[in-house]
Formats: structure tokens, sequence, C-alpha cells
């Protein structure tokens, strides 16, 4: 602490406050060891799911089966590749039927944590609820399940899934509730604290990151810059509850990406928050996603419109782009910034300090499922 000053003791405060309980509550039993670090929360985990490590191994099975998908050939893990981060580097996604979505492929890291899943969905608040609409959605169609599921669910009556089903739920017969649970709890366990930062701020290993990335930090923590504004916490969001945080913080903002109608509006193909809460002051709104791994989950933005971080930080030096900067619906702390070049190395360096070596390879070699 004494080494650096007040940058790292404010920085360790700002991001403690999220892992302090003001009520202790004490998280429910389970066999499954999240093995996280000493002094993080536990996240929070449905009555009716609760984690075991037998069902996170049958999700984990089921997440990269292609056999998941009506023609068999698309898997979770083929739009959640473990080494972008469990996201992909495409601007948006493509499904089953080669079908182009609209939005970008979000990382999975962390997702345990989140309050709000997908880009732009205030009502999708378990990851329960989130993973049938790639399962089952017909526009845009994913995996392309809907009208094939009793083709798709007898594809996991063979003999090793019997035995997954039976230790995850004492029951070897296949159901979709189980196969969802069983994904749900595999997706759970995709947490992620090992990076250097979270050596340098939780371990006080003073040498895991360089002086540019402490610089850069500071940056970031700044009143000037306001990035922990959207992007604070121990997970880098704002969309964030465990069992010492259940507080929904509401964590979509408009960005001023777009502004097509000097109104505020954004595209009719994709206009985020107001399409669920038909809400004008809610156009525009998509979710600040977490920071943790970033730079590896290239595209960014809700659309992958823009390609690297150095195009991230161009984009909030000017307060937004194009006509999106006067848009009137735009957050408050996009105002824009001045910007050195040596400020914005600074910066990279310190979302560079956010990637967890450990966690990325940890399923790099996972072996295909044989049919």
């Amino acid at each position: 602490m004494i080494a650096i000053g007040w940058v790292k003791v404010s920085v360790c405060f700002i991001l403690s406050s999220l892992l302090v309980a003001c009520t202790p509550v004490t998280p429910p039993h389970t066999e499954y060891d999240w093995k996280l670090p000493k002094g993080f929360p536990s996240p929070l985990v449905p009555e009716d799911n609760p984690m075991t490590t037998a069902k996170v191994v049958l999700g984990k099975t089921l997440f990269f089966d292609t056999d998941l998908s009506f023609n068999q050939s698309t898997s979770c893990a083929s739009c959640h590749q473990p080494k972008f981060s469990f996201s992909e580097p495409k601007k948006t996604a493509v499904g089953s039927t080669g079908q182009k979505h609209r939005r970008n492929s979000q990382s999975l890291v962390n997702v345990a944590y989140n309050s709000n899943l997908t880009w732009a969905h205030s009502g999708l608040n378990t990851i329960e609820q989130q993973i049938l609409i790639p399962m089952f959605s017909e526009d845009p169609i994913e995996l392309g399940i809907t009208g094939h599921e009793n083709e798709v669910l007898l594809r996991f009556e063979k003999q090793h899934y019997a035995q997954l089903f039976k230790d995850a739920f004492e029951d070897s017969q296949a159901s979709y509730d189980k196969i969802v649970k069983a994904l749900a709890s595999y997706v759970r366990s995709l947490t992620s604290f090992a990076s250097p930062f979270d050596e340098y701020a939780y371990q006080n290993k003073d040498g895991a990151m360089t002086d540019a990335a402490k610089r850069g930090m500071e940056l970031f923590f700044s009143e000037k810059f306001e990035c922990f504004h959207c992007h604070g916490g121990f997970n880098f969001t704002q969309s964030s509850q465990h069992e010492n945080q259940r507080l929904d913080l509401r964590p979509f903002h408009n960005t001023g990406l777009y502004n097509v109608d000097n109104m505020g509006a954004y595209p009719l193909s994709d206009q985020g928050l107001i399409e669920v809460t038909l809400q004008n002051t809610d156009m525009g709104k998509f979710r600040a996603p977490t920071l943790r791994n970033v730079e590896v989950s290239a595209p960014y933005m809700h659309d992958g419109s823009l390609a690297t971080l150095d195009d991230v930080i161009e984009f909030y030096a000017a307060g937004g782009r194009g006509q999106g900067i006067n848009n009137p619906l735009k957050s408050p702390f996009l105002t824009g910034f001045e910007l050195q070049l040596a400020q914005k190395q600074d910066l990279i360096e310190f979302l560079q300090s956010l990637t967890d070596h450990q966690f990325l390879n940890s399923n790099l070699n996972y072996p295909p499922v044989s049919h």
C-alpha cells in the first residue's frame, strides 16, 4: 500500500465496497467448491438448482456438444469460445441455420454475478431463463430446437449421458429441465479472479502490474475519465449481485453510439432496452458488460462496431460517435475528455492487466463429444 500511496488505497476502497456485507448472509449449502479467492462473495444460486460438481460436469459436456442444435452443426461453445473469454471474434453471432444475429456474443466470464442477462433485457435475471432463448428462439434461430424437441432430446439417451444425468440428478432420464439446469450450473461456474490486477489489488503483490498499468488504473478510477461509474466493483460492471449485494443498480446506459434522427433514436434494427420497457428514456440503452478479460473479447459494443480497445477509448474520449455525441438521451458520464497518446497506452495496459490466462486456458483442451 505504502509504495504507491493513495491511488491503490482509493481504488481498493472502491472495489471492496461491493465485497463487504452490511448484514452477513450465509450462502446456501452446496457440494460445489467455487474456489473463490479469500474475501470474494459467492454468487446467488436459485433454490431449485443448487450447484453440484456433477451438474457442472454434465453442463460442460452439453455446452460443447453440437447435438444440442437441431441440425447438429452448432454448440453453445460455437458462439462462446473459451479462448475469447467465452465470446467470439465476430461482430454479431450466427445461428445454426446461418442466420446472422443483430448482437455481439457476450463474454460469459463471471456471468454468475450478473443481475441482468443479455445486452438489453431488464426482465431476464437468471441464467436458467436466459438459456431458454438460444435453445428455443425462432427469431433469430440459434440452436433451433423448437419443432425438433423429441429428435434432439433422444440424442441424450446415450449411455455416457445416462450416467452423467444419473450423477447430477439421481435419474438417468434426459429432460429439457435437467439440460437447462446443468447448462446453467456450468455457465455459473465460469469465475475468473486470477488476473495480474487481482494479484495486485487483492493479494498485495505490487509487482504483478506494470507501472504503465498502474497509471492506467489511476486514470480509469479518476473523475476525469469516469470509467468506473459504469464498470465498477470487483466485476467491473454495474450488473452485479451476490450474497452480500442484492440491490439492482439498473446497469443499462446510452453511450451515444447513434443518433439517427438528432432526437436520440437508435437504428430500428436494434434500439436497446426500449424494446422491452417501451419507455422513451430507455432508447439506446444497453447493459455495461464486465471488463474482465476484455483484451480477448473483441469486437466491442452491442453490435460489435468497435474493433479494438484503441477504438473504444477513442470513442469514449470523443463522448460518443458522430451524431451520437449530441444524443440527448446519452449518459451524463459520457462527456468526453482530452486524451494524450501516453495516457491511452496506459489505459490499454491497465485493461490488459484484467486478463486471466489461467481462466482462458482452463477449457482450451476440452475433448470433443463423440457421437
